[in-house]
């Protein structure tokens, strides 16, 4: 069987992290992550962080998110995978290796950009390549969809899978300032089969131009960002399990105090 080419080149994203200087969506990631683990009623004796997080939880050991993870099978009872799954050549590999990782009942949770993220930017760039080049070529990785996330969970054998996001708008002068931003979060190109060579100067000229044209307000561009949530909780026998279908004892018609209506055949 022939190897899929990578997503990702992992030097190229490695580069782009040490240049980082702005936390800008580490830290909005970082407050929607410990919101949601503060609604859970648990101790955690034994995290583990994967990515590249900055200090999040206290005493947790913190590994790269290389496609092999270096991990112990059932070491940890929580696995934070921490802004770093929209860079993987293999998510799904990432989910089922932190899921090894944990203990019976541990929890699994994952922050990271969604498919919604940058999509201004995105249909801004490919109009102005095609229009000036003729042709496209890789400049924003392809990100999850929420509704796809579900499945991933439960590939992984997580059992009590949740997904949700969240979705920022921000603003910026012009397309240029925010490519800047991109480069300073960290988030710069790393795809792997991104173009070698400069980019010409009138591709990013009519980007600048479409972008002010069709998204902007109040005379700023606006950009998005959505962030994605994923939680799952390694299977364990003192986990409540769905009864099986036929077993209820009462009518969902008397406990909503209503009138049951057939439906016509």
């Amino acid at each position: 069987m022939q190897t899929p080419p990578l997503l990702t080149d992992r030097s190229a994203l490695i580069a782009n992290r040490c240049r980082a200087s702005d936390n800008f969506l580490v830290d909005i990631a970082r407050e929607e992550t410990l919101d949601r683990l503060s609604l859970v009623n648990r101790t955690f004796t034994k995290p583990l962080i994967i990515g590249p997080a900055p200090e999040i939880i206290p005493n947790a050991k913190h590994i790269e998110d290389s496609d092999t993870l270096d991990v112990s099978e059932r070491d940890h009872d929580l696995a934070l995978h921490f802004m770093a799954l929209h860079w993987a050549n293999d998510p799904v590999g990432q989910i089922i290796q932190s899921a090894r990782a944990l203990k019976p009942d541990g929890l699994f949770q994952a922050v990271f950009l969604g498919g919604q993220t940058l999509n201004e930017l995105r249909t801004s760039l490919a109009q102005a390549e095609s229009e000036v080049t003729g042709g496209l070529s890789p400049r924003i990785a392809p990100m999850g969809e929420i509704r796809d996330l579900g499945a991933l969970l439960q590939r992984a054998s997580l059992a009590l899978p949740v997904a949700d996001n969240i979705t920022i708008r921000t603003s910026y002068k012009d397309a240029y300032h925010l490519m800047h931003d991109l480069r300073r979060f960290g988030e710069a190109n790393a795809l792997n089969a991104r173009l070698r060579r400069p980019t010409r100067r009138t591709v990013f000229q009519r980007c600048a131009e479409i972008y002010e044209k069709n998204f902007a307000e109040d005379g700023k561009i606006i950009a998005t960002f959505e962030f994605l949530f994923l939680a799952g909780w390694a299977p364990s026998a003192d986990q409540p399990k769905p009864l099986r279908p036929g077993s209820a004892t009462s009518r969902l018609a008397d406990a909503l105090k209503t009138t049951e209506k057939p439906l016509r055949d």
